[in-house]
């Protein structure tokens, strides 16, 4: 689907004009994207696996939920929809906590420039996975892992080992410890 993006520039602030997502990707403007990552109490990580449609990254594991913010809505209300669109989860805004804003600055052989603003968010997933309703044009699989399997995971990301995108090592591991600190004990 290509919808309208808010542009923002090169530090995240929104320049108050929209583009459709392909213009956006095609021209490498700014954009803002919200990033979801859920876990259980019992130290456990949500990973999807993104759809074999994809244009980028197909069938690599990566975060919970993620999604693009359209244009005119909040952080959290892109944060809301994505949720409810890709695992048919719903959430409220209490249940999000923001952890930071990311730059992925990326171009890719596809001719897609990626330059997002990752509004990276914490949930705790509170229903068995298997009632997670699984978008197939976004998500080929879901699975939980121990957060010392997703540690392992992340240590072994390299051009051999392509469980997760390479360039997101140091990311995940600050996801991680961040899950940590809303669940300790650990």
């Amino acid at each position: 689907m290509d919808e309208l993006i808010d542009v923002a520039d090169k530090n995240g602030k929104l320049l108050g004009v929209s583009e459709l997502k392909s213009v956006i990707h095609q021209k490498g403007l700014y954009h803002h994207t919200v990033h979801i990552w859920l876990y259980t109490k019992n130290g456990e990580v949500l990973l999807s696996q993104r759809s074999a449609k994809k244009a980028i990254c197909p069938l690599m594991w990566d975060v919970s939920v993620a999604g693009h913010v359209d244009a005119g809505e909040t952080l959290k209300q892109a944060a809301i929809r994505e949720i409810q669109e890709e695992i048919g989860l719903l959430v409220t805004e209490k249940d999000l906590h923001q952890i930071g804003v990311f730059n992925c600055f990326q171009s890719y052989e596809n001719g897609m420039v990626d330059n997002e603003f990752h509004n990276t968010f914490l949930a705790e997933l509170k229903v068995p996975i298997s009632e997670l309703k699984p978008q197939e044009e976004e998500v080929e699989a879901l699975r939980l892992v121990d957060l010392n399997e997703f540690d392992q995971l992340i240590e072994n990301i390299h051009e051999d080992n392509l469980h997760f995108v390479p360039s997101n090592q140091a990311y995940y591991a600050f996801v991680s410890e961040k899950i940590k600190d809303n669940i300790k004990p650990f």
